[in-house]
């Protein structure tokens, strides 16, 4: 089953400042990566190219890092082939667009588990990413709210 799951917010500052923000990404000090409710992100030799990490069961490498662009091959779960990428674009002086693309192929029972859980956990996840970079720069926070399966699924769990 092809697979392509986009995911964009706008931010209102500066791309430098994202860029800035995004270097913390899988380290002690990360800024971005919902810590809080869900598996850290970590890589063995850090955001470096052939690295190897994930978070939780999902497995990948690094691909590309650089200032604004960060892809990573999924190497597990199995059945899951393709890649999944953060971009930091520079709308304007003051406004940058965050993204997160999937595009995968997916084969047999994952394509199944995608369906049912992996996709809307990945989608919880990175609105919570989301979120937690954007307030960094609001007063009234915002909070995505996790939909009545993605509570079900995590109680099971």
């Amino acid at each position: 089953m092809k697979v392509l799951n986009i995911h964009s917010r706008k931010i209102d500052q500066s791309k430098n400042v994202l860029v800035e923000l995004f270097k913390s990404l899988a380290t002690n000090e990360d800024q971005v990566w919902p810590l809080n409710n869900w598996p850290k992100m970590k890589f063995k030799d850090g955001l470096k190219v052939e690295s190897s990490g994930g978070h939780g069961p999902i497995g990948y490498k690094v691909l590309e890092s650089n200032d604004d662009l960060m892809v990573f091959q999924f190497e597990k779960p199995k059945g899951i082939n393709g890649i999944h990428k953060f971009e930091i674009t520079k709308l304007t002086k003051e406004s940058t667009e965050l993204r997160h693309t999937i595009d995968i192929e997916t084969n047999g029972l994952t394509s199944l588990l995608w369906i049912i859980g992996i996709r809307p956990l990945h989608d919880a996840l990175i609105e919570d990413a989301f979120d937690k970079v954007e307030n960094r720069y609001l007063k009234q926070q915002k909070k995505t709210k996790w939909s009545l399966w993605v509570k079900l699924i995590r109680a099971v769990l």
